[in-house]
């Protein structure tokens, strides 16, 4: 009896050893797993009124090119809504344009981007796991799944899932998600959106030039990021901010400034910030119609260079 018992210790602890590391490498590879898909899939959300959103889409797109999805009357929230959507799709950046027609549910609007995810189930354990809070929990949409996380410093952010993969053509020129926080939450926002995004740090400058945040006479640390998702900024200052700086959510990456910001005004664009120079590249803020507000810049040579990986 002992014989046989020592047999089947020797072949249970053989049956463990054989499986222990393909567990050890499903269980890597799960943890190694990033939840995003690329940076084409990810937007940037407007809101306006609904009399302005013909305007809106017509100027955006004269200003940066790209065409627009089919406009669709939908409930995007979890809650009884209506509004118009539709995607402009851009060679430097897609928006999600939304025209409610009814009052909106909150905390919807104040979320600045939706980035599509490859497993909502996932990307929400990452989420959490990474210390953001999840305030608006997984619900379906007309399309495939959706949920609104809140990340260190009180920055919204959307995750999305399509019920059918969708296929976008990359971006010409990777646009950047443009994040103001203060010194208090800067170092847990910047820890827990690298931890989700799998992200890495590419500068950190304790004294970029105050300019970028309309005061000449200050630095302020800039800290840039680049992930699966695409490309952030985050600033971090002390809120003393002049009008525009913190309403933009978005930078557009364009070859020519001053021919972009000539399509902005004809279409009706307002320059509320004109090109100033500063840390290698021209940069402007534009106001559409309808009132969203965009950072635009265009890099130079040293930066163009450093950009490309060359």
């Amino acid at each position: 009896m002992k014989s046989i018992s020592a047999i089947a210790l020797v072949a249970f602890t053989a049956i463990v050893a054989a499986n222990t590391p393909v567990i050890a490498r499903d269980a890597t590879r799960s943890k190694d797993a990033a939840v995003a898909v690329a940076p084409q899939y990810d937007t940037t959300h407007v809101y306006v009124a609904p009399e302005d959103v013909d305007r809106f889409a017509a100027s955006f797109l004269a200003t940066f090119g790209g065409k627009s999805t089919k406009q669709v009357v939908a409930t995007v929230t979890p809650t009884p809504s209506s509004t118009t959507s539709q995607l402009l799709q851009t060679p430097v950046g897609t928006v999600s344009l939304f025209g409610f027609k009814t009052p909106i549910p909150y905390p919807f609007g104040a979320e600045r981007n939706g980035y599509l995810v490859a497993d909502m189930d996932e990307a929400i354990k990452a989420a959490r796991g990474a210390g953001a809070d999840v305030i608006v929990s997984t619900f379906p949409d007309p399309i495939g799944r959706d949920a609104v996380v809140q990340w260190p410093g009180g920055i919204n952010l959307q995750l999305y899932w399509h019920t059918t993969k969708p296929d976008y053509a990359a971006f010409e020129r990777i646009p950047e998600n443009r994040v103001y926080v203060s010194p208090d939450r800067a170092a847990a926002f910047t820890r827990s959106f690298l931890a989700f995004s799998r992200g890495k740090v590419v500068s950190d400058d304790a004294k970029a030039p105050g300019l970028e945040i309309g005061r000449s006479d200050v630095t302020y640390r800039r800290i840039r990021i680049e992930s699966p998702f695409g490309k952030m900024v985050v600033l971090v200052t002390d809120g003393h901010l002049p009008y525009p700086y913190g309403r933009e959510t978005t930078g557009y990456e364009v070859a020519d400034l001053s021919s972009t910001l000539g399509k902005a005004k004809d279409a009706g664009a307002t320059v509320l910030v004109e090109s100033y120079t500063s840390s290698g590249r021209s940069a402007a803020f534009v106001m559409f119609p309808g009132g969203y507000i965009a950072e635009i810049h265009a890099l130079g040579p040293k930066s163009a260079s450093r950009s490309d990986g060359k």
